[in-house]
């Protein structure tokens, strides 16, 4: 078996716990929504119902109005070995009963990832494919009300871009995206929160500054606050920004859903997906600055938009769009701004652009390069017709990938590891690029 494989494999059984997986041995110990949809698709290739069972363990976290927490706590780990642990949130009486919950949510990569695992039980023959089609019955009404707690609790107004209430929810959590609006905000005088995260790296500037994570509790404190009402949140919170990489990714995730609801035996629901589809492509698009080739996220405080060079330009081909900006942003994927700068040790995109004066290559989403983001931007060009350009990519990411492991993140100056070893939504992509059929 291939060595990147055989430890990909080892990765997951490492960081199994029955039905789900934890995203890494210390640093991340309890269940991560996004993470969740991109270890479904690996252990997939091991075997489809552990795929599905590992999105069914995550929506046993998901809430009556729909939204799908970012975190899932494991109740065995012990009391401060993350935090915020799960009795900073206030979420008794939001969660499922025997739940304990984040109350912010992550990008909806899940249907993408349930119609990968659909994909994979084609190739087990019809049996693996029919079992996968029952779970689907039983999945496809929790996305439907994920996705709709999306279009509407999050755009009340119907713009067309979901809002996000924290940097957390992005996924890319201290971007340089989110700077400006961050700075706008005072955490007051309180010391700075426990951080155990820094015993599980080499390097504190791997990980976000403590003024950073004074604002991140600062936020979760201000929506506790609040009692999580939503609606208040979207009036008043100090933090709230029209993310468009987060809405790319549901509009894509709304075209999976089309797909998938025909074997949840919904087929008239269809055309409603994709109509939803439709309008938040439409939305993106509306975001997008011809000048700069990329899209901005827009600050619903000011209505100004946040101009930062990171690989979030990249949002209407992650969402679909059109033949001639498909073409403007495969150029911009391979030119000096992206994953053809002349510095990078392999050619993927980083997560903040090398010449943008923000880039860090050490610090968390400020520079590194993430595996699962070079997937999605793969996945996109796949979806897009680029088949050469998602070749390319996909052999410069196994490249790094079979150079460095299953890390967490990469500088992708020097192609050292950083953050937390044995990631498993790391080594999920690895079994997905080395299980990919064209």
């Amino acid at each position: 078996m291939d060595d990147l494989a055989q430890e990909a494999i080892s990765v997951l059984w490492r960081n199994a716990r029955g039905t789900w997986t934890r995203p890494s041995p210390r640093l991340y110990p309890h269940q991560w929504s996004w993470d969740a949809a991109f270890v479904a698709m690996g252990w997939a290739h091991l075997d489809p119902l552990r795929g599905v069972a590992e999105l069914w363990s995550l929506f046993r976290g998901q809430w009556a109005t729909g939204m799908v927490p970012h975190i899932v706590f494991d109740l065995t780990v012990a009391r401060g070995a993350y935090e915020p642990g799960p009795n900073a949130w206030g979420t008794v009486g939001h969660a499922p009963p025997g739940t304990a919950t984040s109350a912010l949510c992550q990008p909806p990569v899940h249907a993408i990832a349930l119609a990968r695992v659909r994909q994979l039980a084609e190739r087990r023959g019809a049996d693996v494919l029919a079992e996968v089609d029952d779970a689907i019955v039983d999945l496809y009404p929790r996305l439907v009300a994920w996705h709709r707690w999306l279009h509407t609790a999050r755009d009340p107004e119907a713009s067309g871009l979901v809002t996000i209430l924290h940097p957390w929810e992005s996924g890319l959590d201290n971007s340089p995206r989110w700077d400006v609006a961050l700075a706008a905000i005072d955490p007051g005088d309180a010391d700075a929160p426990a951080r155990p995260d820094l015993t599980h790296v080499a390097d504190p500037g791997e990980r976000p500054t403590d003024l950073e994570y004074r604002r991140y509790r600062h936020l979760v404190d201000r929506l506790v606050a609040l009692d999580h009402d939503q609606a208040a949140a979207l009036a008043e919170h100090p933090f709230r920004v029209a993310d468009v990489w987060f809405s790319a990714i549901l509009a894509a995730a709304d075209d999976a859903l089309a797909e998938l609801a025909v074997p949840a035996g919904r087929p008239e629901d269809a055309a409603c997906h994709r109509a939803a589809a439709d309008r938040t492509r439409e939305a993106v698009d509306a975001c997008w600055d011809a000048d700069a080739k990329r899209c901005h996220d827009v600050d619903r405080t000011t209505g100004l938009p946040l101009v930062a060079d990171t690989v979030a330009a990249f949002a209407p081909l992650l969402a679909g769009t059109s033949m001639d900006r498909t073409a403007v942003l495969v150029e911009r994927l391979w030119s000096p701004s992206s994953a053809g700068h002349h510095a990078l040790r392999w050619a993927v995109p980083p997560s903040t652009a090398v010449d943008d004066p923000a880039f860090d290559p050490r610090a968390y989403w400020r520079g590194p390069q993430w595996a699962p983001i070079t997937w999605l931007v793969w996945w996109a060009l796949q979806r897009a017709g680029h088949r050469r350009s998602a070749d390319r990519l996909r052999a410069a990411g196994l490249d790094q990938l079979r150079a460095v492991g299953c890390a967490e993140y990469v500088d992708p100056l020097t192609g050292q590891a950083l953050g937390s070893p044995a990631q498993s939504w790391t080594a999920a992509v690895a079994l997905d690029w080395l299980g990919h059929e064209g």
